[in-house]
């Protein structure tokens, strides 16, 4: 099983989460070039750098050609203003898959309410002077980017350090951590450390509650790889966060994953518009989506929707399921699961390369070629679907 695993023991924040990913991304040159084509006069480098003898890497953000004039392990007051609506809009304008902007549009949902729990102001009149400028939206949706092109199966971290002391934002010197950050590390384990300054920023925190499933020790397994980002501040220490790729083996017996089941009961949708919430439901992120007839109150026909979904993406389709539904509630199972490791393949045919996905674990194997890709050679070369199965080696167990 594919882990991601964020060693924090330098604090986070979004540019050191970035630099950390980008040096285990297989597609770099992809991904700088899709970054770099969503803000006109906007640029992300990734410079390699040193940090007390660590080498790493520093995704600088310039724009307009100047490199924005702040500490970025300290996230300054900025200049420009911007309300959630507005990040929400820009971000909506990426070029970039869906799961993607969906991601970063949560991260700064969730900012956004710790920003107004903290001053007690409504989310709509929410300012983003700390984490709104064109820098820190490249920083966010880049993690989240980077993370859609890994695509690990589990995402943890330790425990963060905050640091301590003061910091200067745009209400003025804050103790730290910041009361926003204080919030959006809610029920996270976290540890002041040795150094007095602001190690984890807002933008950091809500990477951080977005994307890790849980928090503690790195879990067992193999490196497969180790990224290091680094902040722009020299300390005693390597102000380094680093991300290590692990394979984390199934183990002979037990549950190795966890996964979440949000249901509701539904009697009053069609078929069309429950359709179009599964689809929506997809679209955001879930890991798999169904319905199934019941009979409710009164023999009433009804459906049980169900959307199954890592924990950390719980709350944000939560919502999604209100949103795009008529019910009023939906229920939350937290649930163990066994889960094989997962990788996939181009199976070469005579109708073209075809992706096969294998699962192993539990001292199991199995195998099939994936139906989307299957179906499109078909189309193309006009032969049953059938006959590109057998092409494929068909499935086994």
């Amino acid at each position: 099983m594919r882990t991601l695993y964020f060693e924090c023991a330098m604090g986070a924040a979004g540019d050191m989460l970035m630099g950390a990913l980008y040096e285990l991304c297989p597609e770099k040159e992809r991904f700088l070039a899709d970054m770099n084509a969503l803000l006109p006069g906007v640029r992300l480098e990734a410079e390699a750098v040193r940090r007390q003898g660590i080498a790493g890497t520093h995704m600088r953000v310039a724009v307009h050609g100047q490199e924005e004039g702040h500490d970025r392990h300290h996230e300054h007051h900025h200049h420009e203003h911007h309300s959630l609506a507005d990040i929400e809009a820009m971000i909506d304008g990426f070029s970039l898959p869906q799961a993607v902007r969906e991601s970063a549009k949560s991260t700064y949902g969730l900012i956004a309410q710790a920003e107004s729990e903290a001053h007690g102001v409504d989310v709509g009149e929410v300012h983003f002077h700390e984490v709104g400028a064109l820098d820190a939206v490249m920083d966010v949706t880049g993690v989240c980017y980077l993370l859609r092109l890994l695509s690990p199966e589990v995402v943890c971290a330790s425990t963060v350090t905050v640091g301590s002391g003061m910091v200067h934002t745009a209400h003025g010197l804050l103790t730290v951590p910041a009361p926003a950050t204080a919030r959006l590390l809610t029920g996270v384990p976290v540890t002041a450390g040795d150094i007095e300054t602001e190690l984890c920023t807002p933008t950091g925190a809500a990477l951080l509650r977005t994307f890790a499933q849980s928090f503690g020790p790195m879990p067992d397994g193999t490196v497969l790889g180790c990224g290091y980002g680094c902040g722009t501040k020299d300390f005693p220490r390597a102000n380094c966060l680093r991300a290590f790729l692990l394979d984390t083996a199934a183990v002979s017996e037990g549950s190795n994953d966890r996964i979440v089941e949000l249901k509701a009961n539904i009697d009053d949708m069609t078929g069309e518009a429950m359709g179009f919430a599964m689809e929506r439901l997809l679209e955001a992120g879930a890991v798999d989506v169904s319905y199934a007839p019941v009979y409710m109150k009164k023999d009433r026909p009804g459906v049980v929707l169900t959307c199954l979904c890592r924990p950390g993406d719980a709350d944000r389709l939560a919502r999604e399921m209100l949103r795009h539904t008529s019910t009023f509630g939906v229920r939350r199972t937290d649930c163990p699961r066994y889960a094989m490791s997962v990788s996939s393949a181009e199976v070469e045919t005579v109708y073209g390369s075809v992706p096969r996905k294998t699962g192993t674990g539990y001292g199991l194997v199995k195998s099939k070629p994936e139906y989307e890709a299957m179906a499109e050679s078909a189309r193309l070369h006009g032969v049953p679907l059938a006959e590109v199965r057998r092409a494929c080696g068909g499935e086994h167990v």
